[in-house]
């Protein structure tokens, strides 16, 4: 059985109640033989879509819990060490600590700086995710919807937060765009093969992880608004892959015919990609309420049922969502 409650709350009982987190953690009791376990995101994304759910899941209530700073970096890790060892997992949205590229990652240096603040807790950024569940997400979806199909165009809004995905479109015969260049530098410069684009990212990379996230990555109210950018890449593609935040940023008016592969999707995100024209949304999370969380937050559920520390492993991720029951979400819109 499924058990949900939402609640939206202002931004500033937040950070503004000190007593807040302790009062929160003070709830998390047994309820008869059922364990509360609480997992929390700390996003720098916008505060207006802070949500909380809670479900009961194989014996145990999950209170999942995402909390958005603004793009606020201070802001982000106070909330993070004040967190740190009064919850069970803790998600970190809108930066990542690593990115990727081959076989290789590269710190990102405002992940560092928030990891930091975290030292009892375990962290995780949701590279666990993408890196198993969101592989085999393309197979998934061949099974069930009969694509993506030999030669049909995928743009991959940015192959260094999505590697594994990137590549398992590759590998399907795809013709990939990718866009890291386009939209977290703004050159008009795209990629059509990861072999070439590595090259091009190790030279780069270096020095890009030390720029300020908000300078690759849309944070705070620019998360909520639309600047249409090379819109003839979208137009050429039969299927649009990426973070969400990352995607509606430069998403043109008209998506009629497109297949949409992303993640962190509110309800009206979905209605917005149906008005659109969108025809498949796909995201490796469940919709719990019309949302379907993003990678950190699943990860960091993940982390929390298999109890943390070294049992934890990305590996085990795949199979026990699917023992739980959290398939991907699979939406024919149009």
């Amino acid at each position: 059985m499924l058990l949900m409650r939402h609640q939206q709350k202002d931004e500033n009982l937040y950070f503004q109640d000190k007593c807040f987190v302790r009062h929160l953690y003070e709830l998390t009791v047994k309820a008869g033989a059922v364990l509360l376990k609480r997992v929390v995101s700390v996003s720098l994304g916008s505060a207006g879509r802070d949500h909380e759910v809670e479900n009961e899941v194989s014996g145990c209530r999950l209170l999942i819990q995402r909390f958005g700073t603004g793009g606020d970096l201070d802001r982000a890790a106070k909330l993070l060490s004040d967190l740190d060892g009064k919850v069970d997992a803790l998600g970190l949205g809108g930066v990542n600590l690593y990115l990727r590229a081959g076989t290789r990652r590269y710190q990102l240096r405002d992940g560092a700086r928030l990891a930091a603040q975290v030292r009892r807790t375990p962290l995780v950024d949701g590279s666990g995710i993408k890196d198993t569940v969101e592989k085999e997400l393309v197979r998934f979806i061949q099974n069930q919807a009969g694509w993506p199909r030999q030669g049909q165009v995928a743009l991959i809004v940015s192959a260094l937060d999505r590697w594994a995905l990137a590549e398992s479109l590759e590998e399907a015969g795809c013709r990939l765009i990718i866009g890291d260049a386009l939209f977290a530098l703004g050159l008009p410069v795209p990629f059509h093969s990861l072999k070439a684009f590595s090259a091009a990212a190790r030279a780069f990379l270096p020095l890009l992880c030390q720029l300020p996230i908000g300078f690759l990555y849309p944070l705070g109210k620019r998360q909520e608004t639309s600047r249409p950018g090379f819109e003839h890449f979208y137009q050429k593609a039969d299927i649009i892959a990426g973070d969400f935040h990352f995607l509606r940023y430069h998403l043109p008016a008209d998506l009629s015919g497109k297949s949409i592969i992303t993640s962190t999707v509110t309800a009206g995100d979905a209605l917005e990609l149906k008005r659109r024209g969108a025809r498949w949304l796909v995201t490796a999370a469940p919709s719990l309420e019309g949302r379907s969380y993003g990678s950190n937050v699943l990860e960091a559920i993940c982390v929390a049922l298999l109890g943390g520390g070294p049992a934890a492993n990305p590996t085990l991720y795949p199979g026990l969502l699917k023992e739980i029951g959290w398939g991907p979400r699979l939406e024919r819109l149009n």
